[in-house]
């Protein structure tokens, strides 16, 4: 089946920019306090349903799954992205990670006790967000947790140049209510979320929401 040319505009613009985009993110998380505590609480929930593994969809270059890795998940980290891959094996080699796509996910049905997709559902165009919802239902096990990071809005941002590359990307802001509607719909409900305001150089307020797969 031939990919959709969003897929690969997607692959192409990170493949771009990988090295230079893990660089720049790479202590990120240190000043992103709001993250640290909606990472912490999924880890948290994880282990206090037992532990399982845990899958990071579209992990860029690992930053997020080696943060939980370091707080004990069994993280399998998952991107479209081979040169991110690549730069997530090189930083962090104790964890896990594989070229795939979140549209088909390589996991068996109810395999993960948790998954998140942090910053990564912003690159699947509105008419296909439902499939990619019901990919993450179907390899989440009941009970098991998702959590979702994103920008909040109703625009498209065409990107032209970033991380000090020309390139062609569309990053889709979400609205947490419709976020919400796809969750239930998927098989999930909603145990958590949190809007921010943004914090320079970002441009629109950020949202996370944790949900527990039903």
């Amino acid at each position: 089946m031939s990919e959709h040319p969003d897929v690969i505009a997607t692959r192409a613009a990170y493949d771009t920019v990988a090295d230079d985009y893990a660089d720049l993110l790479r202590d990120d998380l240190a000043e992103s306090e709001f993250d640290r505590a909606m990472l912490d609480v999924f880890a948290e929930q994880i282990r206090r349903a037992g532990g399982g593994a845990v899958g990071d969809l579209g992990c860029g270059p690992g930053r997020i799954a080696g943060y939980l890795a370091d707080r004990g998940l069994d993280v399998v980290g998952i991107d479209l992205s081979p040169r991110m891959v690549e730069a997530a094996r090189r930083d962090h080699p104790a964890v896990r990670f594989e070229v795939a796509s979140m549209a088909a996910l390589p996991f068996g049905d109810a395999g993960l006790a948790g998954a998140l997709a942090w910053y990564s559902v912003i690159h699947t165009p509105e008419e296909r967000q439902d499939e990619l919802y019901a990919e993450f239902a179907r390899v989440v096990r009941p009970d098991g947790r998702l959590l979702l990071a994103f920008q909040v809005g109703d625009d498209v941002v065409h990107l032209t140049h970033a991380y000090g590359h020309d390139l062609d990307l569309h990053t889709r802001r979400q609205q947490p209510d419709r976020v919400r509607e796809r969750l239930v719909g998927a098989g999930f409900e909603r145990l958590a979320e949190l809007v921010r305001q943004p914090v320079p150089p970002e441009k629109s307020p950020q949202a996370y929401v944790l949900a527990r797969r039903v």
